[in-house]
C-alpha cells in the first residue's frame, strides 16, 4: 500500500499522469537502415568526388590533399549531425507531449521532412554566412592559415553544441556559428598586427546577429499572442486548450495540425539550418581542390564566351566613368589589393573604379581565350575564382555606397555581369545537398531525448495544451520560412523554446524560473563563449599548420 502521507506531502508532478515514453530500444531493422543510409551517404560522397576530380584538367599528385579533403568533410559533416539532434528535438517535443505522434515515429517523421528540406533550399544563406568570413581569409582558403579557419569554425561550433546539448540547454547552432565566424576573424586582424574590429564585416554581423537575438522576442511575443487569438477564435472548442489526459491522442483535427507544424518546422529548419554546413564543405572543396571545385562547371562554353564579350563591354564602361588620371599603373596586383581593400573598409576612392574595371576585364579574356572552364588549370582557377569573389562584392559595395553611378546601361551591364559571376562561384552541387541532408536527418534520430524533455517539461510549470504546442510550432515554421526566403540564418531553438514561454506566459501557467535562466544564459553566452573558443582554435591550428 501507497504511503498516504508522503504522497500527500510529495509535490504534484503536472507531467506525472501523461509523460510521453520517450526511453524506447530501437529495433535491430532500425539500426540496420540507419547504418545502411550512413555508409551509402559516405560512399555516393567519396564516389562523387573521385569523379569531380578525375574529370578536371588537372589532379593532386600526392595522397596528403586526400587525406585532408575526407578528414575536412567528415568533421563538416559532424557539425550537421549534432546540429540534427541538438536543433530538430524542438521541432518534434510539442507533437511528442501532446501524444500527436510517438516518440520513435515524430524523429523519424521530422528527420525525414529535414532531409527534403535541405535538398529543395536555395544556398542564399550558405554563401551569406561565407560573406561574414574575413575577406583575406577567403582568398587564401587553400592555405595553411585557410585550412585554420576551417577547422577552428567547426570543431568550436561542434564543442558548444556538445557541451549545451550535454546540459539539456536549447542553444542556437546559428548562434554558435556566427560567433565562431566572429572569432576567427578577431583572432585573424589582431595576429596581423590589426585591431580586433579590422577582421570582420561588422554590417553583415549586424545584419545576421539581429535576426538571431531578436529570434527570443519574436518567438515568445508571437506565440504569447497567437494563443490569445486562439482563445478568441476557437472558444467553442475547448478541448483544444487542455493538456492531454493520460496518453490518449488528442482529437483528429488537433492532431493533424500539431502534426502539420512539426512538419513545416523541421522542413524549414532542413532548408535554413542545413545550408550552413553547405558553405563550409564549399570552403573546404574549393580551397583543397580548387580544379574541381573552384569554378561551376556547368557552365557551357557558349554561355562562357558570352559572359567574357559582357565583361569586355562592363570593362569598358567603368573605365568612361573613372577619373582619368587614376588608370594609369593599374595591373593585376595593384588591383586586387585596391578591391581587397575597398570589400573590408568600405572605402571610396579614385581608384577602385579603375581596379575594378582592370579586374573585370581580365575575368572576361580569361573567358574568351578558353571558354570551357574544366580546361583551366589550379592557378587559373584559383586567381579567377579570387577575382570573380573581390568583383561581386566591390559591385554590392558600389551599389551600396554611390547607387547613382550604377543607373542606366552600366547598372544593367554590371547587374548581369555579377549574376553571371555569382553563377560562376556561387553554387553547390547535387551530392553536397544529399550528404548534408543525410547527416542533420540521421542527427535527427540521435540524443533528441535531452532538449525534448527541456522544451516539454522544464518550461513551463503546467503540461503543453494543443492549443500552446500548435501557437509555438506556427510561430516557428513562419519566422524559419521567411528568414530562409530573405537568405538570413535564424534559430529554431531560440524561436521555438522562446514560443513555448511565451505560450505560458499568455495561459497564465507560470514559467519555470530555473530553466529560463539557463535559456537566458545560453543565448547570452554563446556569442562570447563561441567567439573566444574559436578565435583560440584559430591560433592554435594556425601555429600548428605553418
Amino acid at each position: 500500500m501507497v504511503d498516504s502521507a508522503a504522497t500527500l506531502g510529495a509535490p504534484h508532478d503536472p507531467f506525472a499522469d501523461s509523460r510521453p515514453q520517450l526511453h524506447h530500444k530501437p529495433h535491430i531493422a532500425t539500426v540496420i537502415v540507419f547504418f545502411g543510409v550512413l555508409i551509402a551517404g559516405l560512399v555516393y560522397m567519396f564516389f562523387n568526388v573521385h569523379h569531380d576530380i578525375s574529370m578536371a584538367a588537372e589532379a593532386p599528385t600526392t595522397l596528403m590533399p586526400y587525406v585532408l579533403l575526407g578528414v575536412a568533410l567528415l568533421i563538416a559533416l559532424a557539425f550537421e549531425f549534432v546540429n540534427g539532434f541538438h536543433d530538430t528535438a524542438n521541432a518534434v517535443a510539442t507533437v511528442i507531449y501532446t501524444h500527436s505522434l510517438p516518440a520513435p515515429a515524430a524523429v523519424v517523421w521530422s528527420g525525414f521532412f529535414n532531409f527534403l528540406g535541405v535538398l529543395t533550399s536555395s544556398g542564399l544563406v550558405a554563401f551569406g554566412i561565407i560573406s561574414l568570413l574575413p575577406v583575406e581569409l577567403i582568398l587564401q582558403v587553400g592555405s595553411a592559415n585557410g585550412f585554420a579557419m576551417i577547422f577552428a569554425l567547426l570543431f568550436a561550433a561542434i564543442l558548444w553544441n556538445l557541451g549545451t546539448w550535454f546540459f539539456g540547454l536549447p542553444a542556437s547552432s546559428s548562434h554558435t556559428l556566427i560567433g565562431s565566424i566572429v572569432g576567427v576573424g578577431i583572432a585573424n586582424a589582431m595576429m596581423h598586427g590589426r585591431g580586433a574590429t579590422a577582421g570582420v564585416d561588422w554590417t553583415q554581423v549586424e545584419k545576421v546577429g539581429m535576426s538571431l537575438l531578436l529570434s527570443p522576442i519574436v518567438g515568445f511575443g508571437l506565440a504569447a499572442v497567437l494563443l490569445i487569438v486562439l482563445k478568441k477564435v476557437f472558444a467553442k472548442h475547448p478541448e483544444l486548450f487542455q493538456a492531454p489526459k493520460g496518453n490518449k491522442p488528442p482529437p483528429t483535427w488537433i492532431r493533424g495540425l500539431l502534426i502539420l507544424t512539426c512538419t513545416g518546422v523541421s522542413f524549414f529548419h532542413g532548408s535554413n539550418d542545413g545550408q550552413k554546413g553547405m558553405g563550409l564543405i564549399m570552403l573546404i572543396l574549393v580551397g583543397v581542390v580548387p580544379m574541381a571545385y573552384g569554378l561551376n562547371h556547368a557552365i557551357s562554353p557558349q554561355e562562357s564566351a558570352q559572359f567574357g564579350a559582357l565583361a569586355q563591354v562592363t570593362a569598358q564602361e567603368l573605365r568612361q566613368v573613372s577619373n582619368p588620371n587614376a588608370l594609369a599603373g593599374i595591373d593585376d596586383q595593384n588591383s586586387r589589393q585596391i578591391l581587397t581593400t575597398f570589400v573590408q573598409n568600405k572605402q571610396m576612392n579614385d581608384k577602385v573604379l579603375p581596379a575594378l574595371a582592370h579586374t573585370v576585364d581580365s575575368i572576361g579574356e580569361q573567358a574568351r581565350a578558353e571558354p570551357n572552364m574544366q580546361r583551366w588549370n589550379s592557378q587559373v582557377v584559383g586567381n579567377i575564382r579570387n577575382d570573380m569573389y573581390l568583383t561581386s562584392e566591390a559591385i554590392k559595395n558600389l551599389k551600396a555606397k554611390q547607387p547613382e553611378l550604377l543607373q542606366g546601361k552600366l547598372g544593367e551591364d554590371m547587374d548581369g555581369f555579377k549574376r553571371n559571376i555569382d553563377n560562376a562561384t556561387k553554387f553547390i552541387p547535387t551530392w553536397v545537398k544529399v550528404m548534408i541532408a543525410i547527416a542533420l536527418g540521421l542527427g535527427t534520430m540521435v540524443g533528441w531525448k535531452r532538449i525534448v524533455i527541456t522544451v516539454g517539461e522544464k518550461i513551463g510549470k503546467t503540461h503543453l495544451t494543443y492549443a500552446q504546442g500548435a501557437s509555438a510550432e506556427l510561430v516557428a515554421m513562419s519566422t524559419i520560412g521567411m528568414a530562409d526566403v530573405w537568405g538570413l540564418p535564424v534559430s529554431t531553438t531560440h524561436v521555438l523554446s522562446s514560443g513555448v514561454a511565451g505560450t505560458m506566459f499568455a495561459n497564465k501557467s507560470g514559467l519555470q524560473k530555473s530553466t529560463i535562466v539557463n535559456l537566458l544564459m545560453a543565448w547570452v553566452l554563446t556569442l562570447p563563449a563561441a567567439i573566444i573558443l574559436a578565435g583560440g582554435l584559430f591560433w592554435l591550428f594556425s601555429t600548428l599548420f605553418a
